[in-house]
């Protein structure tokens, strides 16, 4: 009888370790993560904008022109299009942006992009992308990088009338300026 609890308590332990140890189990890092950037006109003051993007890595490859075709509409990222929140209303070339959150598509060019805000939210990458939900676009020129970026990067600049968004990947960078109202 010693036996028989001996053994059903060293099976209730491997049970219960092994449960535990599935517990414990993370998935591996995605190839490209989710980051984000945040804008304030300093340190200590409110939100103006937030970007969320995913962050995928050049890894050798050609991006734009190959990996990240010219003169069609990119999720700016990777995985899900990346999500901008305005938080408060903001000018984007000739269009008024109201607080709120939206898509932010790109069409890279070898010399100019063309920045997209829309207003379908939630999607996965540019595959639903439709333009009569388009908010507003601007053209900006596509400049070249002092050191190739490894990662794709997004952060917000503080600009006396606003602050602007650069996006840099690869040997390219742009910039997006949001003027605050």
């Amino acid at each position: 009888m010693k036996t028989f609890y001996t053994f059903l308590f060293l099976t209730f332990t491997t049970i219960s370790f092994s449960q535990s140890m599935e517990a414990q189990a993370f998935p591996k890092m995605d190839a490209s993560p989710l980051d984000l950037a945040i804008a304030r006109a300093d340190r200590n003051a409110p939100p103006m904008a937030r970007v969320i993007y995913s962050r995928p890595s050049k890894k050798g490859r050609v991006i734009f022109g190959e990996l990240v075709p010219f003169d069609k509409v990119w999720r700016t990222g990777a995985n899900e299009a990346t999500e901008l929140t305005l938080y408060k209303p903001m000018m984007l070339g000739n269009s008024t942006l109201q607080p709120g959150s939206y898509t932010l598509y790109t069409i890279p060019g070898k010399e100019v992009w063309t920045v997209i805000i829309n207003s379908d939210t939630n999607a996965w990458g540019a595959y639903s992308y439709k333009k009569e939900k388009d908010v507003a676009r601007i053209a900006v020129p596509a400049r070249e990088t002092v050191a190739p970026t490894e990662s794709l990067s997004m952060v917000f600049r503080p600009d006396t009338d606003g602050t602007t968004l650069m996006i840099g990947w690869d040997s390219t960078y742009i910039e997006i300026p949001f003027k605050s109202l």
